[in-house]
């Protein structure tokens, strides 16, 4: 029989020793499957966005204007030197998004195309968000800044031929390093071609 003046306790489901630590039983959190296979997916899509860019304006392919038409854009938004500044964001484009689609050097190459997409949002400032609302709207730039600034911080996943390289083990330093450098770019070509 059981004693009637025991003390009920719900932890334990009526003993009276709480249950044992579940710290110790719990499955670590740890990097899986499911992320590789998002990481690589947003780098298809991103990097695959910014070289499909890059063609259109260094080949004019897929109804891209080519570096003639960049170049009067560029001029267009106030930019000295448009010419060499087109042809540089045009195989810029189109070199470091084919850098992300491999996951090659993901971290410089990520920085590199928030950099450029930093100073499009920054000329474009005040105009349309939304592309339903005018061609030159900034809504695309913002979502493929923020899916460059994604992976520059998470890195490429292990699908990728940075798998095992020291900027995916400790990302963070590397994001950090590679932000400056991008950051220090962006604000060359708005202030010093500008």
């Amino acid at each position: 029989m059981s004693d009637p003046t025991r003390q009920f306790d719900i932890g334990s489901l009526g003993g009276t020793q709480p249950p044992a630590a579940t710290k110790e039983n719990r499955r670590p959190v740890a990097w899986n499957s499911g992320a590789d296979l998002g990481m690589l997916i947003l780098r298809l899509g991103i990097g695959g966005l910014f070289l499909a860019h890059g063609v259109q304006k260094v080949f004019g392919l897929w109804g891209g204007r080519g570096l003639g038409e960049t170049t009067t854009i560029l001029t267009g938004y106030g930019f000295q030197q448009a010419s060499t500044l087109s042809w540089a964001l045009g195989f810029g484009e189109l070199v470091l998004g084919a850098l992300l689609v491999l996951g090659l050097f993901t971290p410089l190459a990520a920085a590199g195309l928030l950099a450029v997409k930093a100073c499009a949002i920054t000329v474009k400032w005040g105009g349309p968000f939304f592309a339903a609302e005018a061609a030159n709207a900034i809504e695309l730039d913002v979502a493929m800044a923020a899916g460059a600034a994604a992976l520059l911080f998470v890195g490429a996943g292990r699908i990728a031929l940075d798998n095992g390289r020291t900027w995916q083990r400790r990302p963070l330093p590397w994001a950090l390093l590679c932000l400056v450098i991008g950051a220090a770019v962006a604000l060359g070509v708005l202030f010093g071609l500008r």
